[in-house]
């Protein structure tokens, strides 16, 4: 198998409410406000996906509403799974918003055709795992275990 898939149960944007959102902030306010981890923001500005941010005299970056929009969006499109290329493709059309949609529509097919690969490869793994997990039913000594058996042989049943 070759794919690697993480699935993130809820996120937690805070409210505009929140002072820190108001002004500009360092990047340790972004990471908290937005919930992800000041590395992770600096990844994003590598990759192109978060605009740089401005500097205060002493070097330190600055950040703003739009940085914190643009991160939350970045945020959900990684809930969604989405690739980092998909996401800068998403956000050339988010900033480009008078285009038509067609193009954003195909890449979402696309990414549901991979979504639904990755279900048919997680179904078969599972059918692996069951089949290999049947050759060991009772309590067993280790060394009659039929589940690292079937491991070590190579044995197990593939689809």
């Amino acid at each position: 198998s070759g794919f690697h898939l993480k699935l993130y149960s809820s996120y937690n944007v805070n409210s505009v409410e929140n002072p820190l959102r108001r002004n500009p902030m360092r990047i340790g306010q972004l990471a908290q406000s937005v919930g992800v981890d000041t590395q992770t923001i600096r990844f994003y500005e590598r990759q192109g996906l978060l605009p740089p941010p401005g500097r205060q005299e002493n070097g330190y970056r600055v950040y703003t509403e739009k940085h914190v929009e643009r991160l939350a969006f970045i945020r959900r499109c990684r809930i969604l799974d989405l690739s980092l290329a998909e996401i800068h493709e998403l956000k050339r059309y988010q900033d480009d918003p008078h285009q038509s949609c067609t193009a954003v529509n195909a890449l979402l097919d696309d990414h549901i055709s991979h979504v639904r690969s990755q279900i048919t490869a997680l179904q078969a793994l599972e059918k692996q795992l069951v089949s290999l997990r049947a050759r060991c039913n009772d309590d067993r000594e280790v060394e009659a275990c039929g589940v690292l058996a079937g491991i070590s042989e190579g044995s197990m049943h593939q689809q």
